[in-house]
Parts: structure tokens; sequence; C-alpha cells
């Protein structure tokens, strides 16, 4: 009975989350570019605060919502998403999101430089795959060529600093709400306290 119960307040807290990254996507400060959103704060939560799998999950339907058709993307939605230069960092939403759990929630009470590890590594993981897809489709897809140069400067010297500023936060809000989340939840089911 508790097990259904768990998985219901799971669902719902997914739920929550993708709502969240929903709203994070039209908050927007414009950059050259890739414009900037909250986007990676609330896929960055959804690992930090329901772990690997169930962070992925809320960025997977999140994903599924804009490519049936539904607007939640930065510029609309629809299958055809998928040829947009800037798709490549929402596939690394899902991907950072996954690991960024899973290194936090090895533990269950992650210390600040675990949270912080974790969202850092996650951060790299989104500007990997940002990055290799938008040079992969401009230049072999949609020839509209980029060279490395400008694709650094574009793509990463002038967005990092924004999602760095968003790791910060994400970290503080996740170890505050970390042992609210735990008791709404009823813990998690690892019971490895090691913390360092």
């Amino acid at each position: 009975m508790k097990k259904n119960k768990i998985s219901v307040q799971n669902m719902i807290i997914c739920a929550l989350f993708v709502t969240l990254i929903i709203i994070g996507t039209f908050i927007k400060i414009p950059i050259p570019v890739l414009p900037f959103t909250l986007q990676f704060l609330f896929t960055m939560l959804a690992g930090l605060l329901l772990g690997g799998k169930l962070g992925a999950v809320s960025v997977l339907v999140y994903i599924i919502l804009g490519l049936i058709g539904f607007p939640v993307f930065t510029e609309g939605g629809g299958p055809a998403y998928v040829l947009k230069p800037s798709f490549g960092y929402i596939i690394g939403f899902c991907i950072g999101s996954f690991f960024t759990g899973t290194i936090a929630n090895k533990v269950s009470v992650p210390s600040y430089k675990r949270l912080f590890a974790a969202s850092f590594i996650g951060l790299i993981i989104v500007y990997l795959c940002g990055m290799s897809y938008y040079y992969i489709i401009c230049n072999y897809v949609i020839n509209t060529p980029i060279a490395l140069c400008p694709l650094i400067l574009y793509c990463f010297i002038l967005a990092v600093p924004g999602d760095i500023t968003l790791c910060i936060l994400g970290v503080i809000l996740a170890k505050r709400l970390l042992p609210i989340l735990n008791k709404i939840r009823g813990g998690f089911a690892n019971d490895n306290n090691t913390n360092y």
C-alpha cells in the first residue's frame, strides 16, 4: 500500500516539475543566438530533488509534449523542432538531469560539495550535447555553417555565466528543499548516509 502512495506522490511531483520546466522556458533573458531561460534551473532541480531516473522522466515528458506539438519549447513545438540547432540543449537537459540526480542522490543527505559537483557535471553534459548538436545541425543538416570560434563564443562563453549562476541557486534551493521532500516522500530507499 505504501509503495502505491509513494508512486502517486512521485507522479505528482514529476508533473509539477514538467510544469516548472515549461514555465522556465517562457522566462527569457535575450542573448545572441541562444535565448537564456530558466529551463536549466528546473531540469537540474528535477535531478537534484527527484533523483536521476525521476528527474530524467520529468524532462522526457516535457520533451515528448514539445515534439507532439505543444508549444512548450522556446520557439514553439512539433516534430520539426529536432532540426533546430538549439534542440541539442533540450536533449542535454534530460541526460544532464539523470546524471545530476544520480550523483547527488547516491547518499540520503547530500552535502553542498556533492550537490555542486553533480550540478556542474550536469552543466557540462548540457553544453557538450548542446554545442555538438548545434554544430552538426548547422553544418551538415540545414546548411547554415558555423565555425568553431563563433560556436564557442555564442553557445558557451556568452551563455555559461548565467547557467553557472543557476547552478549556485539550484544547489541552495535543493539543500533547503531536500529534507522537506524526503519527509513528503517517506525518505529515500538508499540507507547509505555517508556524506562527503
